[in-house]
């Protein structure tokens, strides 16, 4: 078995160590990535303390079925990271945990090498991929060609977009990871603006006050949503709203309408005694309260006793991939027309210690949140202008830290997923990226799964819809590890060779 995986992020640290569990057939693994220091991805590459993980351990294992995993390499590393005091939990840098990515997929690769697997690492780029004589031949940017029987496509997230064409303008900073080095040469009493208001904007404000940044700090993005604030973490056992349910629903071929999810959901939260009306309101009346105020609730919520909230954090990314595509196209379009911000604020919150931060800036006159942004203009003498429906916003400094784009295939991949579009072993999927199999995460042409082809993490998103925490990353790995192993024994059972014998 020869597998090709293309990135060398955390989606590939979770395949790796997948595949290093698994009982499989001896094989060759290449991982293609130019990078200097692979393993961690753009979001975990060494950087300042203060940008830290927004989960706690057990959320970030990359062990399949092991929830412990990071928690025991924290302590057999000596890493002593303190508890955040509202939660009594603690979320390491981000650094941090990309030297665990790194030591895992050494890990990985040398159980793999003791059971007699070839594993290489090429640094360079997959630049187009062809189906030929039932495998995948992979093109580098090096001019080589690459046979493989698998092929798992692990490109990781795209950098922020550059909506108003402001690259290369002085002031004007692109990709704000990593904060080491694009924070310390703004002036400490600039006056910056920070475009989205996100988990990246958020890490932006953190690194800007470590530095002992004075200037002021503005939040500027269309809507103005900030991520929720993290309760304290309960054990949570969905009784109704589960993988298991859903997946039986999708063999059996059920009619899934949005209303019927609704309704199971309405079960789960009756069925634990928790607050429905509490958390309709979060979900389907975001804009009720400015981004301060919503903030400012949300911490005095750490604590609460009732876990509607929780519930809906764990099924959202716990289903979401199975219940995703058994929904209608038109009812997907009205969850991201209507409902996406506040869910991917509700399932992705940051720490309380971080909300603390922020909402100290904000009483202190420091930071602030807008929304209604529509348009950002360079001033002739310098800095940048910034149209909000409210009023017009001025800055020395304008950092971009808003979403990848919406069809999220990173630059360094659009050759490689254009060839395979070409060639007809792949085809886009309408609410971005590519179309992929709900069970097996294989890459679809109109409904028919390719066997050779695979797509983990942001790729997958139009399909699966919730892709890229690392849980997801980490059951979506299993799943293609097992789907290449099952189809790797059936091919070899029907081979001539073993077929002569019989």
């Amino acid at each position: 078995m020869d597998i090709g995986i293309v990135g060398a992020g955390a989606a590939a640290v979770c395949l790796l160590d997948a595949l290093s569990q698994a009982d499989s057939p001896v094989g060759r693994v290449t991982v293609f990535d130019p990078v200097a220091r692979p393993w961690r991805g753009r979001p975990y590459a060494t950087d300042v303390p203060a940008a830290r993980v927004n989960a706690v351990p057990r959320e970030m294992s990359i062990r399949h079925g092991d929830p412990d995993h990071f928690a025991r390499w924290l302590r057999q590393s000596g890493h002593l990271v303190a508890p955040d005091p509202w939660t009594g939990t603690p979320f390491v840098a981000r650094a941090v945990y990309g030297d665990y990515l790194a030591d895992s997929a050494a890990a990985a690769i040398a159980r793999l090498r003791e059971r007699g697997w070839q594993v290489a690492l090429e640094r360079t780029v997959v630049t187009a991929a062809v189906l030929a004589d039932e495998r995948v031949v992979l093109r580098t940017a090096k001019g080589r060609h690459h046979a493989a029987d698998y092929t798992v496509l692990c490109v990781g997230v795209g950098r922020p977009h550059d909506s108003y064409a402001l690259r290369g303008r002085p002031g004007f900073v692109a990709d704000p990871y990593p904060l080491a080095r694009s924070l310390p040469a703004i002036h400490p009493e600039a006056h910056v603006a920070v475009l989205g208001s996100g988990l990246t904007a958020v890490d932006t404000v953190l690194g800007l006050t470590a530095q002992g940044h004075q200037g002021p700090i503005s939040l500027v993005s269309r809507h103005g949503v900030l991520p929720a604030v993290r309760q304290r973490p309960v054990d949570v056992e969905l009784r109704h709203f589960t993988p298991e349910r859903l997946r039986a629903w999708a063999r059996r071929g059920d009619p899934v309408p949005l209303a019927r999810l609704v309704d199971l959901m309405r079960r789960e939260l009756a069925d634990g005694g928790h607050d429905e009306p509490r958390l309709a309101e979060e979900i389907f009346d975001l804009g009720r309260q400015g981004p301060v105020d919503r903030l400012r609730r949300q911490l005095t919520e750490v604590d609460d006793p009732d876990l509607g909230l929780r519930v809906l954090q764990r099924a959202v990314p716990e289903t979401g991939p199975d219940v995703w595509p058994l929904l209608s196209a038109a009812d997907r379009t009205h969850i991201l027309t209507h409902h996406y911000r506040a869910l991917m604020s509700l399932c992705c919150p940051m720490p309380p210690s971080t909300a603390v931060t922020l909402l100290a800036l904000a009483d202190a006159g420091q930071l602030r949140v807008r929304s209604g942004l529509h348009g950002v203009r360079q001033r002739a003498g310098g800095g940048f202008t910034l149209a909000t429906a409210h009023e017009d916003l001025s800055c020395d400094t304008l950092v971009n830290a808003v979403s990848p784009p919406a069809h999220r295939i990173p630059v360094q991949a659009r050759a490689l997923v254009a060839s395979l579009v070409a060639a007809g072993a792949a085809a886009a999927h309408p609410h971005g990226g590519l179309a992929v199999e709900r069970a097996t995460s294989r890459l679809t042409v109109e409904g028919r799964p390719s066997t050779r082809l695979h797509a983990l993490g942001d790729l997958a998103a139009g399909s699966l819809f919730f892709t890229f925490g690392i849980p997801s990353l980490v059951d979506r790995g299993a799943d293609i590890t097992q789907a290449m192993i099952t189809h790797a024994e059936l091919a070899d059972r029907a081979s001539p060779r073993v077929l002569a014998l019989r």
